[in-house]
């Protein structure tokens, strides 16, 4: 009976330790996702009032001006379609219908920068679409005028096209839960519909709509590589120009103050406007909801609209990038490419494994231990996704290249010996950038299979004497296993695609494919730059074929 008693506490103790461990992971991660953050808003005021007033006096209205432009046309944009496209193939029946709900989501698989690539290479005035049209009109270059694709509009359409999925997903997925009775009721009360359409499921699906809007408006916000190409300046572009042209770090993070409140207004407000309103089905059955089979001159209209998102987004720069790729001269086996997509493999892979290591530490201590410190940490974790990667870049190279510095100084005063960059100038910095990022999904989706798992099952492992960490790795992760490689390849394509805190953190000489198609475009050189987009979109197709999946699943 002793010995029962000493393994119970041991296993108590084993236990407790265990969870002391699991909840100092946690805290430290929540820590390092709150560390950007501060240090943004502590070097901007400390960066003076003379940076604060010329850059008020010159670039910050422009700044201001045009994101708030982008961003109106964006979620404007992204609504209509996303909405739009939702409605159309979960209500009605046309030819096509099935193919079009899954291949809606295929522009997801897209860079915005890549995209604006493949329409510049065609649109541009030396472009084919206007040397066509020059040859075929008779007109010389300054006798017509064509939409310059180089403009914020442009930027806003890129970014619409690649971003209305997320609008897209979430709608379709609110529409297929409602029940009919409301939109049969609304018919009933004599309204067309539209009008139903419009003053029913509209309304009920609005939280999904809003979240989906709200993703595609945080992309927006954070997108540089689009801007920045077209020309169009952001506070994105200001705080890249800040960094590197001007080197002035006051300017970039007070830059990156207002680029992450301007993120934290847009999240909060939207929380604060649908307060505590509740968007449930009342009633006690699930009616679904009756599909419309449209014939004729309608059934083709809705087919084209459908078709037109995913014809402009997908179709048509996926044979503009093959084209482009086969005219240029890059070599994707050669050394030098091999060893971009060694760089990109690498940062993918490590901080693919680093971010849900820390989604599983918040996830499982948050389920352990309920409560007002587990959840704070849980919360601080998802805020990364609204902070822009520039922001976070610039939030953590402030202190560590300060403490890069001081280190070296001290080492050379000391010791004689000169340690250089050793935390700015290695990867880990960057991957520790990408975890604060991206972390948000991660844990999203640890969470999504988290919830599958039964309480009881818990309690029956510690009553076999399993510590809580024994319990994690015999019952949870065998169980959570397609949740977290789900988890690891959204990650792994997102830093794959990322641009802005890989081109500010990238140690020297450490370029990855999508730093080298930037490059490329940045110099006009569209065909090269076609080379490291087709790889980078390949990869990115591979989260979008299961998300496809699911879609024709239900």
């Amino acid at each position: 009976m002793a010995q029962i008693d000493y393994s119970e506490n041991g296993s108590r103790n084993r236990g407790a330790r265990g969870t002391r461990l699991l909840g100092a992971l946690a805290y430290l991660v929540a820590a390092a996702c709150l560390l950007p953050m501060v240090a943004v808003v502590l070097a901007a005021v400390t960066g003076g009032t003379d940076t604060v007033s010329h850059l008020m006096a010159t670039v910050m209205p422009r700044y201001a001006m045009t994101t708030v432009i982008l961003v109106v046309l964006v979620a404007a944009g992204t609504f209509a379609i996303g909405v739009g496209a939702a409605w159309l193939v979960t209500m009605t029946r046309f030819p096509g219908v099935r193919f079009l709900e899954i291949a809606l989501v295929l522009p997801l698989a897209f860079p915005a920068y890549v995209l604006a690539y493949a329409y510049t290479f065609i649109l541009d005035h030396p472009g084919i679409v206007q040397t066509t049209l020059r040859q075929v009109m008779g007109w010389g270059p300054r006798d017509y005028w064509f939409p310059e694709i180089r403009s914020t509009e442009g930027a806003a359409v890129m970014l619409i096209l690649v971003l209305y999925p997320y609008v897209y997903l979430l709608a379709r997925a609110a529409f297929l839960q409602q029940s009919a009775t409301a939109f049969l009721a609304a018919r009933a009360l004599g309204n067309n519909p539209w009008q139903a359409f419009r003053r029913v499921s509209l309304p009920m699906a609005r939280p999904a709509i809003a979240g989906g809007v709200l993703l595609a408006v945080m992309e927006t916000i954070a997108d540089f590589g689009t801007v920045s190409y077209f020309g169009v300046q952001t506070f994105a572009t200001g705080i890249y120009t800040s960094w590197f042209s001007m080197a002035d770090r006051a300017a970039a993070a007070q830059l990156a103050l207002c680029l992450l409140g301007f993120a934290l207004v847009m999240a909060v407000s939207e929380r604060m406007q649908r307060g505590k309103a509740k968007y449930y089905q009342t009633g006690k059955q699930h009616a679904s909801q009756p599909a419309v089979h449209l014939k004729g001159l309608k059934a083709v209209f809705a087919f084209v609209l459908c078709v037109m998102p995913v014809l402009l987004g997908f179709l048509l720069p996926v044979v503009i990038l093959i084209e482009m790729g086969l005219e240029s001269e890059q070599n994707l086996l050669s050394k030098r490419y091999l060893g971009f997509i060694r760089n990109s493999l690498t940062l993918a892979g490590t901080a693919a494994v680093v971010t849900v290591c820390a989604a599983i530490c918040i996830g499982f201590f948050q389920r352990l231990r309920p409560g007002k410190g587990s959840s704070a940490s849980a919360y601080i974790a998802r805020l990364g996704y609204a902070v822009p990667g520039g922001v976070i870049a610039v939030g953590l190279m402030v202190p560590f290249a300060s403490f890069d510095n001081a280190l070296d100084a001290w080492m050379r005063a000391t010791f004689d010996i000169s340690t250089g960059l050793l935390v700015t100038g290695s990867i880990w910095l960057l991957v520790a950038a990408y975890m604060v990022r991206f972390l948000a999904a991660a844990l999203s989706a640890y969470e999504g299979g988290q919830s599958t798992v039964h309480a009881n099952m818990d309690a029956a492992a510690r009553s076999l004497g399993q510590s809580p960490l024994g319990t994690l790795r015999r019952i949870h992760l065998p169980i959570l296993t397609p949740s977290l490689l789900t988890a690891l390849l959204i990650v792994f394509v997102d830093v794959m695609k990322e641009l802005p805190a890989t081109l500010i953190m990238r140690p020297f000489n450490f370029d990855t494919l999508a730093v080298q198609a930037y490059r490329l475009a940045s110099d006009e050189r569209l065909e090269g730059a076609a080379v490291p987009s087709l790889v980078i979109l390949a990869v990115g197709l591979l989260p979008v074929i299961l998300i496809c999946r699911q879609v024709g699943r239900r």
